[in-house]
């Protein structure tokens, strides 16, 4: 798995917890899934897909961090009961995961050049000028690549949503 991602994911980590300790599991963590998942399927864009996986176990840090404010649930009445986020029933889930992989595939399916550019621009957060500079090709041209690519995007969420209305 490519370790050279390793030191600036713990950074991006550390960054956003505070923690440079809570950093290193949930890196850990990251690679752990990321490696289970390659097992499964090829991943071409293994830094976006570590970020996107570290990103998710950050939300679900957050999120029981937020649970622990409380002393104990049992001093919660029953309305106050946290309820677990829609997104975390199995079905919800399963569809986050179908949408997540059939984005992937649409970005993979970009030409290497537009890809390298939207990933640049929407994952590092480099401005068309910087993309440009890095990329040896006008800031025209990134802008067209990054517009290709999100049309590619807006193209297979409008799918993924045509296929999950028809599942209803």
């Amino acid at each position: 798995m490519h370790i050279h991602y390793y030191r600036e994911l713990l950074n991006f980590c550390a960054q956003a917890l505070k923690d440079r300790d809570a950093a290193a599991d949930v890196v850990q963590e990251t690679y752990a899934r990321v490696i289970a998942l390659s097992r499964a399927q090829i991943v071409t864009e293994p830094r976006a897909l570590l970020y996107r996986v570290a990103r998710n176990l950050l939300t679900d840090q957050h999120r029981r961090d937020t649970l622990r404010l409380h002393d104990s649930l049992d001093t919660l009445s029953e309305l106050e009961h946290p309820h677990a986020p829609q997104m975390c029933q199995p079905e919800q889930a399963l569809d986050a995961r179908q949408q997540a992989l059939a984005m992937l595939e649409a970005i993979n399916k970009l030409p290497k050049r537009c890809r390298e550019a939207f990933m640049l621009n929407r994952f590092d957060g480099l401005s068309h000028q910087e993309i440009a500079d890095q990329m040896g090709i006008s800031r025209n041209m990134v802008a067209q690549h990054v517009i290709r690519a999100v049309l590619a995007c807006k193209a297979c969420d409008a799918q993924m949503q045509g296929n999950h209305n028809g599942k209803l």
